[in-house]
């Protein structure tokens, strides 16, 4: 349960990241940044887990930094996402019941 009512500035950002992630590839793509190992991936590890071109992985990518929900460093020829967590932090308080 949220403990108390979300102000607008907030409740703009959240529902920015909500509609981000209201793509199932946009959600499969959060969920593999979110479960990585390390806690990054490469860009190189998703795009073959997806049936779509490599501009469109990278179009559902930038939605998810525009977002918010993730960061992005360039090394070398390769991009590695993270998950921000402060913003995933509340995303989960007003889904979760017990919060």
């Amino acid at each position: 349960m949220a403990v108390q009512r979300v102000e607008a500035a907030v409740a703009v950002t959240l529902s920015g990241a909500f509609k981000a992630l209201a793509d199932p590839v946009r959600l499969q793509l959060m969920s593999m940044i979110a479960s990585a190992p390390g806690g990054e991936v490469c860009v190189c590890d998703l795009t073959p887990a997806f049936e779509v071109s490599d501009s469109t992985i990278s179009h559902h990518l930038k939605v998810l930094r525009e977002a918010g929900l993730v960061d992005a460093e360039r090394r070398a020829s390769w991009v590695y996402y993270r998950p921000r967590p402060e913003l995933m932090r509340q995303l989960s308080t007003l889904l979760s019941p017990d919060a």
